[in-house]
Formats: C-alpha cells, sequence, structure tokens
C-alpha cells in the first residue's frame, strides 16, 4: 500500500494581520468587512451581514420618518443593534486570540508575529461599544414589547374591572 506524502499548505497570499482585522471589525464589522479581508470574496458568512445591518438602518430611518409608532421599524431596528453587538463581540476575540494560535489559523507556515498594544486597545473600546449597544437594544426592545402590549391587551394582560 503506497504511503501518501504530507502535501505542503498552501502559503496565503498576503499577511493577515490581528490587529488590522481587529480595528476592521471594530469599524466596519457589522458589514462583515473582517470576513472579507481573513477570508477573502468567496466567504458566504461574509456576504450574509450586509442584509441585517441594512435593515436595520432601513428601521432607524422609518423611525425618523414615521415617528415611533411605525411597528415594521420597532422590528428592524434591534436588527442593527444585534448586529453591531456581534461585530464587537468579533472584535474582541480577534484581539484576544493568542499571537501563536492566530497565525496558525490565518498565517500557516509563517513565523509568528508578535502584536503591540493595538489589538487590546481595539478590544478595549469594543467592549465599551459593544455593551452600550447590547444594552441598549435590549432596552429598546423590552420598552417596544411592553408599550406593544399594553396598546393590545391579550389574555391576562387585559384590564381587570373588579365592580361590575
Amino acid at each position: 500500500m503506497p504511503t501518501r506524502l504530507p502535501q505542503p499548505q498552501p502559503q496565503p497570499t498576503r499577511y493577515r494581520s490581528k490587529t488590522v482585522a481587529a480595528w476592521l471589525t471594530l469599524a466596519l464589522g457589522a458589514l462583515g468587512a473582517h470576513r472579507l479581508y481573513l477570508h477573502g470574496a468567496r466567504d458566504r458568512l461574509a456576504w450574509a451581514y450586509p442584509l441585517p445591518t441594512l435593515l436595520g438602518l432601513v428601521g432607524v430611518q422609518r423611525l425618523r420618518t414615521l415617528g415611533q409608532d411605525d411597528r415594521l421599524a420597532w422590528l428592524l431596528i434591534p436588527l442593527l443593534g444585534l448586529m453591531l453587538s456581534l461585530a464587537m463581540l468579533s472584535a474582541i476575540v480577534y484581539a484576544l486570540t493568542p499571537d501563536e494560535k492566530w497565525d496558525a489559523l490565518h498565517n500557516p507556515g509563517r513565523p509568528v508575529h508578535a502584536t503591540g498594544w493595538g489589538p487590546v486597545l481595539a478590544a478595549i473600546l469594543a467592549l465599551l461599544l459593544g455593551g452600550a449597544v447590547l444594552m441598549g437594544t435590549i432596552a429598546y426592545g423590552g420598552q417596544r414589547f411592553f408599550e406593544w402590549q399594553l396598546g393590545e391587551p391579550v389574555g391576562c394582560l387585559q384590564p381587570r374591572t373588579w365592580m361590575a
């Protein structure tokens, strides 16, 4: 039985920097730019990012145009918050990945490149922004849910009349 020789790992055409990936995720992660940077234009998940983000922006525009009573905006705006939160979480994960593991995943066959404070600063900023956006999204969604429940009483939420 012939033995198979190990196939050489194809070297990436360019070095993928952890610092650039973390800051790109921080700036344009809700649109999937970080996945395009790391995995190229053939990454299907990268192309799934823009649609929910743009729908969330449509919700913001509808809220500004039609006011707070627009129920479609109530549903679309949390999409934007969730996509921004996902991007900030990705930036934190990228920034806190050890250099050896990063280079093994994204730069195989190349020597380990030590990063400085750039990714750490990106992680700090992503934590601040991501926490604020996520809490705002939860608060907005909760407020709209309870306004919807009070606007159209259903079941046990209907006001009771004790004296007939």
